[in-house]
């Protein structure tokens, strides 16, 4: 059975290819989902798939890609949007 969350992540996420490196890292786990950057300048993540590959990515994004620099990882449940494959969303 799949579960799904939401992330909102805050800091240096915008212009150091946080996205990309989030959709890699979610397909490497087999995960759905898409990340998409807000105005307020965080991204969001939303992902479905299993619990253990979602925790996998919930661990990754309190860190991101090397040229980020996270501050914050805010983590809620969410519901299943029926998403295939992982999108970079604008």
């Amino acid at each position: 059975m799949s579960s799904a969350l939401r992330w909102w992540v805050s800091g240096r996420v915008q212009g150091v290819s946080f996205r990309a490196a989030t959709r890699d890292k979610a397909l490497a786990l087999g995960l759905n989902g898409y990340a998409r950057n807000l105005a307020d300048g965080r991204v969001e993540v939303y992902a479905c798939g299993s619990g253990p590959a979602l925790r996998d990515l919930g661990i990754w994004l309190q860190r991101g890609p090397p040229a980020a620099r996270v501050e914050r990882a805010m983590q809620a449940a969410a519901v299943d949007e029926g998403v295939s494959g992982f999108e970079i969303r604008r």
